[in-house]
């Protein structure tokens, strides 16, 4: 079986996530994305591993389901064309540790996963000796990595942790602020049970590609959705069966796993270098030029992606390596839509136009992927023309910078967008 897996994300107990963050509006928006497997996020935190076990039911092994009436009561508010599409959920959770190393604070992500609630409770306990887990669902502990990923381990089989957006300066653990250049640094004599490694939104496999020591290392991608609408924006491609064991087989051994959904890199918020309160964007060789020094304030840069991953580079160019997989780059579709319509993503024009096209033509990620160009067009010419172009790359990029998003469109400005009166009444 092919399905999208997001396993990274929060729930409305971390900081600065929607309200809406609860498990019928993941399990809704799941549906209308086309993302099958979801990380539940967050277990740690008491309310939520207490909302978890109430809501969530055994499905496949070390996989949930929503409660049956749960479940239907999403499926009634959604079109028939994915309301009766499977969601399952994996136990998950984002850990964040700050600790002293080799003279340096360090600060880093880590995404830890487990198969039943008997581990996660145990785990739970263990880190509750550490620090307060009901202060936020993305728990900060003063615990080294190499500690944290013991701890993972000690809970059993199919326990596993994976390095968190990898690259991002403040947090990765290659993080150009308080990272490390290798995961064998980072992780100790244990760095052989790190298997895979996130992206993040501000790097694609072909960066990665650019480092040789990674060449080992299962590349995923997930969204990091601090709200619903944002699920899917990156995800993993399996082809196994809806299993988690089978997942991090697939993972382990690259049997069924089938490459990524990406950003297009400049999306991301930490792509370029730069100071987002003084405007300035640089790119690595203007960062370098000046020393990574800003020139509007004196204070050093924020180095961003591009430039760690350049750092550590020993290619000038990617080189992929044997028998990986591929990834595709898409724009959230929303995004898409907004663009053609001449207004934001959020507005309530684009969202009913959504709604119109996935009761029409199924998920978002089969729309932006599969579905053939012809019956997009038959709907709207000018969204057809644009998934056209996204499928080939051919877009427009406005690279990100010190926590700004990019920007990526599909239509250069002032450039006529192809219509149909026909078809513009009705949609668009």
């Amino acid at each position: 079986m092919r399905f999208h897996a997001d396993l990274h994300m929060h729930s409305k107990y971390s900081r600065a996530c929607s309200k809406d963050s609860d498990l019928e509006h993941l399990t809704l928006w799941a549906r209308r994305k086309g993302v099958t497997v979801m990380g539940t996020g967050d277990f740690t935190h008491p309310v939520w591993f207490d909302h978890l076990r109430e809501s969530l039911v055994p499905a496949e092994p070390g996989l949930f389901r929503l409660r049956a009436e749960l479940d239907k009561d999403t499926s009634r508010r959604l079109p028939p064309s994915v309301a009766s599409d499977p969601v399952r959920f994996m136990l998950s959770v984002e850990i964040s540790t700050v600790y002293r190393r080799a003279g340096r604070t360090r600060k880093i992500h880590h995404l830890v996963y487990l198969p039943g609630f008997d581990a996660a409770e145990a785990f739970n306990r263990r880190l509750a000796q550490i620090g307060d887990l009901g202060s936020d669902g993305r728990p900060t502990l003063g615990l080294d990595s190499r500690d944290l990923l013991e701890i993972t381990l000690d809970c059993g089989d199919g326990a596993y942790l994976v390095p968190a957006h990898v690259w991002t300066p403040w947090f990765g653990v290659f993080g150009s602020k308080s990272g490390f250049d290798t995961v064998e640094e980072c992780y100790g004599e244990l760095s052989d049970h790190i298997f895979a490694l996130e992206t993040g939104l501000s790097s694609d496999p072909e960066m990665n590609w650019r480092v040789s020591g990674l060449d080992r290392y299962r590349m995923v991608s997930y969204s990091d959705a601090h709200s619903p609408p944002r699920i899917g924006r990156e995800t993993t491609v399996f082809d196994v069966g809806l299993d988690y064991f089978a997942i991090l087989r697939a993972l382990r051994t690259g049997a069924g796993y089938e490459g990524t959904v990406e950003f297009f890199p400049e999306e991301g918020r930490y792509h370029l270098d730069g100071h987002r309160k003084c405007g300035v964007r640089m790119t690595p060789e203007e960062t370098r030029r000046r020393d990574g020094v800003c020139p509007v304030c004196g204070k050093p840069l924020t180095v961003g992606v591009l430039s760690r991953v350049e750092e550590l580079a020993d290619r000038k160019q990617p080189v992929r390596p044997d028998g990986a997989a591929g990834f595709r780059s898409l724009v959230p579709f929303q995004e898409i839509v907004g663009e053609v319509l001449g207004v934001g993503p959020t507005s309530k024009k684009v969202l009913a136009e959504v709604d119109a096209l996935v009761a029409a033509l199924g998920p978002e990620l089969a729309i932006l992927e599969n579905t053939p160009i012809d019956d997009i067009a038959a709907r709207s010419l000018p969204l057809a023309e644009a998934v056209r172009r996204l499928r080939r790359g051919e877009v427009i990029r406005d690279p990100g910078y010190d926590g700004e998003y990019g920007v990526i469109r599909l239509f250069a400005p002032g450039e006529p967008i192809p219509a149909d009166a026909a078809v513009t009444p009705p949609l668009f």
